[in-house]
């Protein structure tokens, strides 16, 4: 059943994975890929890290997402994006920004979504983790509905913020400014996560998430459509 498990943990990811791969007219080297796919896993816990030293240092009271929103401190949901949305940009930049393969504008938006869905991997591993309990048949049920979940939820967010950080990069290096521009995607993808978060903690409806998604998912294609006529 553990092997169950984690094979449903892998499935958001990679079949995400392999969507976004198509984006690429000029497919990348697998191994450089899974290479960012791994380092992105890694970065999971660099984040998970970072947000307990966050958490020991606020008052707990600060901390509870099940309390109604209004006490919650938005500044608090804010970090705890930034921090995913910085460790999965540097996920990235060090597995792919020296290599010879990185040589168009799509690129850095498919780097991005693989590392991005490295780091929702070990999310979702652990949300299937925490889902395996009660009998055979309601741990199978657990399982599939926390998978279903996750694949229409964070999975899917954490690819889209991070591709929107890729087309800032990529916009970055075009104008020889990737700072200012990594900065400005990274921004937008915070203000994203955060918004998804809330409507998460706020409403609990998967409505509202799949509506959310879908629209910023709009925008996403777009930038690849508009990088993949352009080239570094």
């Amino acid at each position: 059943m553990v092997l169950l498990a984690i094979f449903f943990g892998l499935i958001p990811g990679l079949a995400w994975l392999f969507f976004f791969l198509k984006e690429d007219a000029h497919p990348e080297p697998k191994k450089l890929i899974a290479l960012t796919f791994v380092f992105g896993m890694m970065s999971a816990f660099v984040a998970l890290i970072a947000q307990r030293l966050l958490n020991g240092a606020l008052d707990k009271s600060v901390l509870e997402l099940a309390a109604p929103l209004s006490n919650l401190h938005v500044g608090y949901l804010v970090v705890l994006a930034l921090i995913e949305e910085f460790v999965k940009f540097g996920a990235a930049y060090f597995a792919i920004h020296k290599s010879a393969s990185f040589d168009e504008p799509v690129d850095a938006m498919i780097y991005m979504v693989a590392a991005a869905l490295g780091f929702a991997t070990i999310e979702n591993l652990g949300a299937v983790g925490d889902s395996v309990s009660g009998g055979q048949t309601a741990l199978i049920a657990n399982i599939l509905t926390t998978t279903s979940l996750r694949f229409v939820g964070a999975t899917l967010l954490h690819s889209l913020t991070s591709g929107i950080v890729g087309y800032h990069w990529a916009t970055g290096i075009r104008q020889l400014k990737p700072a200012k521009y990594i900065l400005e995607g990274l921004a937008i993808a915070t203000v994203l996560h955060t918004v998804f978060n809330y409507l998460i903690i706020s409403y609990g409806n998967l409505i509202y998430v799949v509506v959310f998604l879908v629209t910023v998912g709009f925008f996403v294609l777009n930038d690849f459509e508009k990088l993949k006529l352009r080239r570094v």
